[in-house]
C-alpha cells in the first residue's frame, strides 16, 4: 500500500469507528470523541481523495468534514 492508501484507510477507519461506537451505545453523536473522529477521519479521507484526484469522494468527505467542523463549533459553544 502507498502512503495515500494509508491516509485514506486510516481516515475511513476513524469514520467507521465513530459510527460503530455510536451504534453500540459507547458514545453519542454529540460526544467530542464522535465529532473529532469524524472530523479527522473525513479530512484524511478527503486528502487521500484529492491526492488521487477522485472528485466524488473529495466532495463527500469535504462536506462530511465541514459538517463535523460545524458540530465541533456547536460543541465548544455549549460546553
Amino acid at each position: 500500500m502507498t502512503l495515500i492508501d494509508w491516509i485514506g484507510f486510516i481516515g475511513v477507519f476513524q469514520i467507521l469507528l465513530a459510527y460503530f461506537l455510536n451504534v453500540i451505545g459507547k458514545i453519542s453523536n454529540t460526544h467530542i470523541a464522535f465529532i473529532l473522529l469524524n472530523l479527522v477521519g473525513a479530512s484524511m479521507a478527503c486528502l487521500a481523495s484529492i491526492l488521487i484526484n477522485y472528485w466524488p469522494f473529495i466532495i463527500l468527505e469535504a462536506v462530511w468534514a465541514l459538517v463535523s467542523l460545524y458540530a465541533l463549533f456547536n460543541y465548544k459553544k455549549n460546553h
